[in-house]
């Protein structure tokens, strides 16, 4: 993280919202903590929020009513992740920027410190739209902080003895998404968003989002815990 002053974080909506109805207010009072001491070290913050649960009951309510083109499905993925972004938008209403990025090039003034993001359009996900974030401002580096520690060799729902990798290229990486986005697609960094981040050479690192002393010492450049992506 030296040199690195501008930090590009995918916050996961699983952890924002870990259920329909129930916000994780004591993890988010944590982490606007964490974010206010780094401002004040002089770091500037883009926050990316994601869908999660809330994205994938209302996706299942409408899959059980209707047959659903995975356009639509998108659709519902993107308001999720739009009203989590408010959210955040309202938490750090005196540090953000007063206009939510619901789309990545929406021109901002540059005296931002916060900016917070959403999704864009379908075909891909949030983690798309933080490649895209980065490419803009020039950012070597993205945070995936979502609920799971690593990235795994095999879908850890589906697999007990699924083994977290700790270190793997964009190329290997890859070969384990596949190339194709389903909304919903359970995987740290979509395979648009991983095609994208090779391309441009940005890495990615994967932590638990919800473990801010390990988000701590990623910020600090101490040896933390989770997954880098990278050529």
């Amino acid at each position: 993280m030296k040199n690195s002053k501008t930090i590009i974080i995918a916050l996961g909506g699983s952890i924002i919202c870990p259920q329909p109805g129930k916000i994780n207010t004591n993890f988010l009072k944590k982490f606007k903590k964490l974010i206010l001491k780094y401002l004040k070290k002089g770091y500037r913050f883009i926050i990316v929020t994601g869908g999660g649960k809330v994205c994938r009951v209302y996706q299942g309510a409408a899959s059980k009513i209707t047959k659903m083109p995975y356009e639509d499905m998108d659709w519902l993925g993107i308001h999720a992740t739009r009203l989590n972004a408010h959210l955040l938008r309202t938490i750090f209403r005196k540090e953000a920027y007063p206009v939510i990025l619901d789309e990545p090039y929406k021109p901002v003034k540059n005296n931002w410190r916060v900016l917070i993001a959403a999704g864009w359009r379908p075909g891909w996900s949030t983690d798309y739209i933080s490649v895209l974030l980065a490419k803009r401002f020039k950012v070597k580096q993205i945070i995936d902080a979502g609920n799971i520690p690593f990235v795994y060799n095999k879908d850890l729902l589906k697999y007990k003895n699924a083994t977290a990798i700790k270190k793997i290229s964009w190329k290997d990486y890859r070969k384990l998404v596949g190339s194709k986005w389903i909304p919903g697609l359970p995987c740290p960094i979509d395979p648009i968003a991983a095609k994208v981040a090779q391309k441009l050479k940005i890495r990615a690192i994967v932590i638990r989002g919800t473990d801010l002393k390990n988000f701590e010492r990623l910020l600090s450049d101490k040896k933390f815990r989770g997954t880098i992506i990278e050529l």
